[in-house]
């Protein structure tokens, strides 16, 4: 596989050669959101779906009030909010009020009820804080359809308990996935590309590689487009 650069793209398809996890986010009127933190793609397509992107301490309120514990700082971001992509830079279509209104990614509930049906009002949160029920587990607000992509996570070599290396970034032509880029934190020893026929998933923990052993050796090394 060769190089997949990045191009800059105003056209609602998203044509973007790739997304790069920590990449700004901007709203239509100059305001920094945040970065992008995560990927939903359609488990059978993989198609993109949308972005999440973690808000800055300064647009989500956090650094105004430090020593609070912060609600939800991830909001999920429609693939036809975006209006123009580089490497570096993700521009929307939403001004920051209109952001401040998007759904967030995590949410809390208290086993098979969610916070909105116990308490009338759905709370979303950042981390459990000791205010908070351990009873409460996380739930992260994606349809059965979607696969999340998030930048650090753990790719495993099918289930054999082996750790290939982490999610670094990840490589779209157009608003196809190609594949991720692993970063060596295990078993792999250099950055290499992992094509998109080899990902799966049978948790929210970890993305697995169905790779057979030739298959692993042939992996291509992955290099930065200049």
């Amino acid at each position: 596989m060769g190089r997949v650069s990045a191009v800059e793209s105003h056209d609602p398809k998203l044509t973007a050669r790739d997304f790069h996890m920590g990449a700004a986010v901007y709203s239509s009127d100059g305001q920094e959101i945040g970065t992008l933190s995560r990927l939903l793609v359609d488990k059978e397509s993989l198609g993109l779906k949308a972005l999440v992107a973690k808000e800055s301490r300064r647009f989500s309120g956090h650094l105004l009030s430090p020593g609070s514990f912060l609600l939800a700082d991830e909001l999920i971001v429609p693939r036809d909010a975006v209006a123009s992509i580089t490497h570096d830079r993700i521009g929307l279509k939403l001004s920051a009020s209109e952001v401040r209104n998007l759904a967030p990614y995590l949410s809390y509930r208290y086993g098979g009820e969610t916070v909105a049906e116990g308490f009338g009002d759905e709370i979303s949160v950042l981390a459990l804080s000791p205010s908070v029920p351990f009873s409460m587990k996380e739930v992260a607000n994606k349809q059965a359809d979607e696969l999340e992509i998030s930048g650090g996570e753990n790719v495993m070599l099918g289930h054999t308990g082996k750790k290939l290396g982490t999610v670094k970034d990840v490589l779209f032509d157009e608003s196809q996935l190609i594949g991720i880029v692993v970063r060596p934190d295990g078993i792999l020893k250099k950055e290499v590309i992992l094509p998109r026929r080899f990902l799966g998933r049978s948790d929210d923990l970890a993305l697995f590689a169905d790779l057979t052993a030739e298959e692993f050796d042939e992996l291509n090394p992955f290099e930065a487009a200049d």
